[in-house]
């Protein structure tokens, strides 16, 4: 079968790939990022050390190679990454549900102010801007958004205010 889609929980092996799928994601669709300086072995290590015994990672397969990855710490969705050619074809829209499976009352993220893509995404599935800032490893501006069903999110954005 052809396109077959599994989501799964990660694994310890799972490390490399989503390690690789972090790298090229960053590298091929963020061309505002300053250039990587971590190798892949050393995101294959904090990934390994630091991601996955923190956070509920979810990994997507297409056809048995893993293509995404999404991380989910609380209800902040840390992490939604996808291979670049794997964008666009409902993967990401896939993955984001598994997320709210875990998390089905609220979801935050954050997400680079240039990253119009993302903020395209995100904004057809129901999040909405309730900060701004810079608090990141880049230092470059970024936006909280917030889901919750319904469209509660006008709420979050007055109480924050």
């Amino acid at each position: 079968m052809r396109n077959a889609i599994l989501i799964r929980p990660a694994v310890v092996d799972d490390a490399a790939g989503i390690a690789r799928v972090h790298r090229r994601s960053r590298a091929e669709t963020m061309p505002y990022l300053p250039p990587q300086r971590r190798s892949q072995e050393q995101v294959t290590a904090w990934v390994r050390d630091a991601v996955l015994p923190s956070r509920r990672v979810l990994v997507a397969e297409v056809d048995g190679t893993l293509a995404g990855y999404a991380a989910l710490a609380g209800t902040l969705l840390d992490a939604l990454y996808l291979l670049p050619e794997r964008r666009r074809r409902g993967l990401g829209s896939r993955l984001l549900a598994a997320v709210r499976e875990y998390s089905p009352e609220c979801l935050t993220l954050h997400v680079f102010e240039a990253n119009v893509e993302a903020r395209a995404f995100y904004a057809r599935h129901g999040f909405v801007e309730v900060g701004r800032g810079d608090d990141n490893m880049e230092r470059l501006p970024e936006l909280t958004l917030c889901w919750r069903p319904g469209g509660g999110d006008r709420h979050v954005a007055a109480a924050s205010q």
